[in-house]
């Protein structure tokens, strides 16, 4: 496949990489914990414990038999309290198991490092790990890997660019946990048969860079791409292009152009599962923000709530008037500070009110920065007035359902305007009519 130009197009952002050399903390067990049976992109699971069960590091405590989903661990030794129905930051109510520790930490003792002789087997204990896709999306990792055609696919392409402002926890992991990356690549490459790799990072992480091409000097399939500091860079479409050179077009899976994406964190974990045996039971989270008082990364129990894991970094140091999961820019606002954390939360961003002041929208002026700034040459200011005349035709010719909700668009407007909420709003409409 040719290709037509150097780059995607894309923003300069202020990366405010407050906490890069900030290594990873691990925090306190917390006295209870509450571990949501929705923390993945798919079919919930259904407990498979009992108010009054006790329970260990690593045990099955939800699963399904759906194929789009992926079994739940129990981050702590302790008893349950109680199996409700729990509001979660995404405003449904999902079913959530409440564990009061008892501070012993005891590792079920069903725990075995696995073992995988062919590719079914692999799958297998990936499925059984419980790992999602650890940087924001929550696909269940062993669908991703065991595509319908994966004799064409022969790349695996590893997603180190982080390239949202703030976020450190991917470039930390890229620091302390080099060799289990390493590992990881290699399983993968073993097993699903694939002939090269490419791991893509952004150039404001030179140190990354240096450490992983020093671990790969005798890998000459694997190599680290150096990517432009230019947001978004780690988005999937995007990725692919930077790395390879291909086109992901609409409607398509990264594994039609023979292509496998994955979270360099989801890669590290992997690595260590099958080393110890020990699920995905905590999360690396970066805790900044001008609202919290000493930022900071941390290594937190899935279930954690989110007010213990900021009082670990010293508490608000200002009222916080806005608290993001995730980046700033694809980041979800949270209501509530009590909500725990799940398996794909990568930072917890909390702001005052000068930080979250959302300015007024004035009239669109016609400068065509959105246009300019789109990585997927998507024209916003055409699909907020398609959308405002609630015209479904147009929302389908302006290629809606293709936008990824970075922002870009919103974040050079001028007139402040509020167009990727209206895409994504958009692609909602779309989708409803089409049912």
């Amino acid at each position: 496949m040719s290709i037509l130009k150097k780059h995607l197009q894309g923003i300069h952002v202020d990366h405010r990489k407050n906490t890069m050399n900030h290594a990873i903390e691990t925090m306190p067990t917390p006295d209870i914990v509450y571990i949501s049976m929705s923390q993945h992109i798919g079919a919930p699971c259904e407990p498979l414990v009992s108010v009054g069960d006790h329970v260990k590091i690593g045990q099955p405590i939800g699963n399904s038999e759906a194929f789009i989903s992926a079994p739940v661990h129990s981050s702590v030794s302790g008893k349950v309290t109680n199996i409700e129905e729990v509001m979660s930051s995404l405003g449904t109510m999902d079913k959530t198991i409440i564990i009061k520790t008892d501070k012993k930490q005891e590792l079920w003792e069903d725990i075995k490092i696995p073992t995988a002789e062919t590719k079914e087997e692999f799958i297998k204990a990936i499925r059984d790990s419980g790992l999602v896709g650890l940087g924001g999306a929550a696909f269940p990792t062993h669908v991703k890997y065991n595509p319908r055609n994966l004799d064409e696919v022969d790349t695996l392409i590893v997603n180190g660019a982080e390239c949202e402002p703030y976020i450190t926890s991917d470039y930390r992991t890229m620091l302390e946990h080099t060799q289990d990356i390493v590992n990881g690549i290699l399983l993968i490459m073993k097993h699903l048969e694939l002939k090269q790799c490419y791991i893509g990072i952004e150039e404001n992480k030179p140190e990354a860079i240096e450490r992983l091409n020093s671990f790969l000097s005798t890998f000459p399939n694997i190599k680290v791409i150096t990517l432009d500091s230019r947001y978004p860079q780690g988005a999937e479409r995007v990725l692919i292009y930077e790395t390879t050179g291909k086109v992901l077009p609409p409607g398509k899976l990264p594994a039609d152009i023979g292509v496998i994406v994955s979270n360099i964190t989801s890669i590290a974990f992997l690595a260590k599962y099958f080393r110890t045996g020990v699920p995905l039971i905590s999360k690396v989270v970066t805790v900044d923000g001008d609202a919290v008082s000493t930022p900071k990364n941390v290594r937190v129990p899935i279930g954690t709530k989110i007010y213990e894991v900021i009082n670990f970094c010293g508490g608000y140091k200002k009222p916080p008037k806005k608290i993001i999961f995730g980046g700033p820019m694809m980041g979800r606002a949270i209501y509530d500070d009590g909500k725990p954390i799940i398996k794909n939360n990568n930072a917890i961003l909390a702001f005052d009110e000068d930080q979250a002041l959302i300015p007024n929208e004035t009239a669109c002026i016609n400068c065509g920065r959105c246009v300019q700034a789109c990585p997927l040459n998507l024209m916003p200011t055409a699909i907020d007035k398609a959308y405002k005349r609630n015209d479904i035709d147009a929302l389908k010719n302006l290629n809606v359902a293709i936008c990824m909700e970075c922002g870009c668009c919103s974040y050079v407007c001028p007139a402040k305007k509020q167009l990727s909420l209206v895409n994504k709003l958009s692609k909602a409409l779309v989708k409803e009519a089409g049912k």
